[in-house]
């Protein structure tokens, strides 16, 4: 009678991946929100998921790269709670403009323009133009069809622009 083999705990892997996986981790989150204790916090829910993750049968191997993923995932998913606490506390109108996307911005008044943005037009525009996602994916990513992610992209743009240039009229 032979012995049953038992296998290494993943999260192991995980362990050893940990140092040096953390400041990329981190710097991902950090570029795409701009808030060091939300980054913190959404890197901290990025290595206790992939824990969770690693134990599953089906898991994909540990690697920067999976975990830069979940923190896709856990940004995406902080985006969609704080989307739905801004639709409860005030109704948003949104303009319908859809002026071309200005490809010129000034880089730091572009990142304080998305803060300033509802969440899930931040999302969105993060996704797609930050991250390099195409609409098929950021609608996989936000829950939505791509239909609807077009209609919001659109939208979240527009926002953009009007908030864009509101800034750089005030900067000048």
């Amino acid at each position: 009678m032979s012995e049953p083999r038992v296998r290494p705990d993943p999260a192991f892997a995980l362990l050893e991946l940990y140092e040096s996986a953390l400041p990329e981790v981190y710097g991902y989150l950090l570029s795409r929100c701009g808030d060091r204790t939300l980054a913190e916090e959404l890197t901290s829910e990025t290595f206790l998921g992939a824990v969770r993750s690693c134990r599953l049968p089906e898991a994909p191997p540990v690697s920067t790269a999976w975990l830069i993923g979940i923190a896709r995932h856990k940004l995406v998913d902080h985006w969609r709670r704080r989307a739905r606490e801004e639709r409860g506390l005030r109704l948003v109108q949104e303009p319908e403009s859809t002026d071309p996307w200005d490809a010129e911005l000034d880089a730091l008044l572009a990142r304080q323009t998305l803060a300033a943005l509802g969440a899930h037009h931040r999302a969105a525009l993060t996704l797609r133009y930050v991250d390099g996602l195409r609409v098929r994916e950021v609608a996989h990513q936000l829950g939505r069809t791509e239909h609807a992610t077009e209609a919001l992209l659109v939208r979240a743009r527009a926002a953009f622009k009007a908030v864009y240039q509101d800034r750089e009229v005030r900067d000048d």
